[in-house]
């Protein structure tokens, strides 16, 4: 399969940077505001108040008059969150790029080719669409959407604890906020297991390519939720601009000391680490970068999980921090 650009590029992910990219929800621990866990037994199933008034990742406030029953999610992070928190039987419509969980794969696509139909989506007739932020779903589209009287929420984080809030958010908009606050749970306790391990150990200078074709080259964008996830591995990110672009002369700046390859989950010629070291050394200005000259050139199989913001991002955290320290793994 050529390789894509990851929606996360732009985020920091999709295809173009879908980046940013669970059915099975980890053991809980307190929820943030320090409210009991759902299943204990001071706990209460909280019941959401219909109207519901919810402030979405675009600052628009949207108000749901029930608990929506048909969802069209216009992003594949959309999608593992909705099936997380217990709803995957409510999707309508999804994107040509979903692929977890695989039950989503019977599911009509609404986006094919990153393009939205929107007369697909207004067909699935819908009760809440989830798109995404910051031109992953075009503005006109989300326009077009809401002008035609459908309810549309907009997601896009750009921080792990952004993540966590999305979560939250789509729960408390399907009646699942018990749910969402046992994920959110888990996931910040296996954070937490991940940064104590690397606590102590050396910062190596990371690149993580997302894409790279001809000199044009991604990775994790300066301030995305993918820089803050390698900080958390215990790497130090090379970023580049908003977007994740990084100029040539750039790279030969920041001389990493470790380039993980994210695209070669979609480049079979990079799995192989000797010719993806290989691929690697051959590309204008990188033969002396420390990471090439020390063969730290790894195939990273990993990036759906790590750039996909939702309830698997703790996966890629964990596997960016077994590539990065891999004496440290278990």
């Amino acid at each position: 399969m050529a390789p894509r650009v990851p929606r996360t590029v732009s985020a920091t992910l999709l295809a173009p940077l879908l980046l940013f990219a669970a059915c099975a929800n980890p053991a809980s621990s307190p929820s943030p505001s320090g409210s009991p866990p759902p299943g204990s037994p001071s706990a209460e199933l909280s019941v959401a108040a219909y109207p519901l008034t919810l402030t979405d990742d675009a600052g628009r406030e949207v108000t749901l008059d029930a608990a929506p029953e048909r969802i069209v999610s216009l992003a594949p992070s959309n999608t593992e969150i909705v099936c997380a928190v217990g709803a995957c039987d409510r999707l309508v419509g999804v994107t040509d790029f979903d692929d977890y969980p695989p039950e989503v794969a019977d599911v009509d696509d609404v986006v094919i080719q990153a393009q939205v139909d929107v007369e697909r989506v207004v067909g699935a007739e819908p009760d809440l669409v989830l798109a995404a932020g910051n031109g992953l779903t075009p503005d006109a589209v989300i326009n077009q959407l809401a002008d035609l009287d459908l309810t549309v929420i907009v997601l896009y984080p750009e921080t792990l604890d952004e993540v966590y809030a999305d979560i939250e958010l789509v729960g408390d908009a399907l009646d699942a906020g018990d749910e969402a606050a046992e994920i959110v749970a888990g996931m910040e306790e296996r954070v937490d297991a991940v940064v104590d391990q690397v606590a102590d150990a050396e910062r190596p200078r990371t690149l993580y390519e997302v894409f790279y074709s001809e000199g044009s080259m991604f990775t994790a964008g300066d301030g995305s939720f993918l820089a803050s996830l390698i900080d958390l591995a215990g790497g130090e990110p090379v970023t580049g601009d908003a977007q994740g672009a990084l100029a040539p002369e750039d790279l030969v700046a920041a001389d990493p000391e470790l380039v993980l390859l994210g695209s070669a989950s979609y480049d079979p010629s990079l799995a192989d680490p000797e010719t993806a070291l290989e691929t690697v050394a051959a590309r204008p200005g990188w033969a002396d970068l420390a990471a090439v000259r020390d063969g730290h050139v790894l195939p990273y199989m990993d990036d759906i999980v790590t750039t996909r913001p939702g309830p698997r991002i703790v996966e890629g955290l964990e596997a960016l921090a077994r590539a990065i320290h891999p004496d440290l793994a278990d």
